[in-house]
């Protein structure tokens, strides 16, 4: 039934496969939020304003996270009962579920950090298991092109360890960007689906791209179950949100990206790189975050108010637009993605570096890289700006 779905693999007979995977996780996270809100406030896990860097007026309710894993977990089960019995997709099969096994690692250790407040190196160390879920499956960047085309020949050993240090340098940066860009109402969880959908379309064009006709089922389905699970959630995130991410939530999204990323970099250093170009939103601010902190000498890890969308609503941009132009900047480093995607690896290292350039000198020029503190207890728009030397 599924090869006759999918035809000769045109990109609509891939999409018309797999539709219910959207479908399922897009209930299965909608009924799951509803449940998850009312179960939180049942239990008061919520999260409180400070009036510094939580500005909200009052308490709002957490796990979502756990809502969207649900969806997620459904979507992508009706993915592997799709490929089950087909002796082509048994491996796929198999991957699917570690996917799953290490994003449900990454959830629970968000989960724990919303509710015990963990300690940076915790969560960590968490992140770190979870991308060893990956390794154990087998899931892991395919070097040989790169390593070849270079004329070098590395040991396996070698490589093996360079895979690991990879995947998980991969899994710490995916999930902490996306905590980072956890911080106005809807802006993560619509950022995600913008970077789902501009991925699954690079799944798709890779199903028809394939020569070997093996498709690429594997990604096409963690997209469509990431996409309907963030979609089932997204309604009660945007602003007023009535339920929070938490860290459970940009922990789980982080993983889920950050093993995408992953799987495209085994197709080649082509589509790994377009794929990174697309999750570019959450790199950068999280880029501009570390240097800013650094460059004032201020902890790594400890919350303030100068990310970039903080400072846009600082500088008087209204929250609702500051998340649209977020928004835009996503669907702009998707489409960048994609067209790298369409060219020759040389131009599309030549794109990725000219769009690396032009976003730094766009932030140089907004002055995003200085020090902004807002002061406990003012007003909204009251703010001390300065450097520290």
């Amino acid at each position: 039934m599924l090869d006759w779905l999918i035809g000769e693999q045109k990109p609509l007979g891939w999409m018309l496969a797999f539709w219910p995977v959207l479908a399922v996780a897009f209930v299965g996270s909608l009924a799951a939020t509803v449940l998850c809100r009312r179960v939180a406030i049942r239990l008061g896990i919520v999260d409180r304003p400070d009036h510094l860097v939580k500005t909200h007026t009052e308490p709002v309710a957490y796990l979502g996270g756990p809502a969207m894993f649900v969806g997620l977990t459904a979507g992508s089960l009706v993915g592997v009962y799709l490929l089950h019995g087909d002796r082509a997709f048994s491996h796929e099969a198999r991957w699917l579920l570690a996917v799953l096994a290490g994003a449900a690692v990454a959830c629970l250790v968000g989960l724990a950090d919303d509710i015990l407040d963990l300690r940076p190196r915790h969560k960590m160390l968490g992140q770190v298991l979870a991308a060893a879920v990956l390794l154990l499956a087998g899931i892991n960047p395919n070097l040989e092109p790169i390593t070849r085309s270079i004329g070098l020949s590395l040991p396996t050993g070698v490589e093996m360890v360079l895979d690991a240090l990879i995947v998980v340098l991969f899994v710490l940066g995916a999930t902490n960007s996306l905590n980072l860009l956890d911080g106005l109402d809807g802006l993560c969880a619509g950022v995600t689906v913008i970077i789902g959908a501009a991925m699954l379309l690079l799944a798709v064009h890779l199903a028809t791209w394939d020569a070997g006709g093996s498709g690429d089922p594997v990604r096409i389905v963690i997209c469509l179950g990431l996409v309907g699970g963030v979609c089932g959630f997204l309604p009660f995130n945007r602003h007023p949100a009535r339920i929070f991410m938490g860290d459970a939530g940009s922990m789980l999204l982080g993983f889920v990206a950050a093993a995408l990323m992953i799987l495209f970099a085994q197709q080649s250093p082509r589509c790994w790189l377009a794929s990174v170009a697309i999750f570019g939103l959450p790199i950068l601010d999280a880029t501009v975050t570390v240097v800013r902190r650094l460059l004032n000498r201020r902890p790594l890890f400890v919350s303030d108010r100068g990310h970039i969308y903080d400072q846009m609503i600082d500088r008087g941009t209204p929250l609702r637009k500051t998340v649209m132009i977020c928004y835009v900047l996503a669907g702009l480093y998707a489409v960048i993605g994609l067209l790298m995607s369409r060219v020759q690896t040389c131009h599309a290292i030549a794109v990725g570096v000219l769009t690396i350039a032009v976003s730094a000198l766009v932030v140089w020029r907004k002055g995003y890289h200085r020090q902004v503190l807002r002061i406990a207890g003012e007003p909204h728009g009251s703010l001390e700006s300065r450097r520290d030397h």
